[in-house]
């Protein structure tokens, strides 16, 4: 009798440790599944907060709640000044020490009437 393992006996190993792997996979499989959800349920909470701030900033600018209906006007509004000379997004990607993280949050207001100053005067310039 020989002390090594039969041929079938080795077939036998390599095939559990094939499985073994495969079952590796699947769990990495699903780690990484699971972190890509995770991944996506933070950037939407992200966004939806940028958002709400947003609103919150429009909100305070105007001076009230915002109703239905102003989304519509502010989108129109915010066309028009992109087509009379970009200047939304001149404001906006202004690259000088006035954008918006040198601003303290309570002064932001501060930073969006710099942007509405630039749309009054566009849209004088324009009548």
């Amino acid at each position: 009798m020989s002390s090594k393992k039969s041929l079938e006996e080795r077939i036998s190993n390599k095939d559990d440790e094939i499985q073994k792997c495969i079952d590796k996979a699947n769990e990495l499989r699903a780690q990484k599944k699971q972190l890509e959800q995770r991944k996506k349920a933070e950037d939407q909470k992200a966004r939806t907060h940028r958002l709400i701030v947003i609103g919150g900033v429009v909100g305070s600018v105007l001076g009230r709640e915002l109703v239905d209906g102003d989304d519509i006007r502010l989108m129109n509004f915010l066309k028009r000044q992109e087509q009379n000379g970009k200047f939304f997004s001149k404001a906006m990607n202004k690259k000088t020490p006035e954008t918006a993280s040198n601003y303290v949050k309570a002064d932001i207001s501060s930073f969006i009437s710099d942007i509405y100053s630039g749309i009054r005067y566009s849209i004088t310039k324009h009548r």
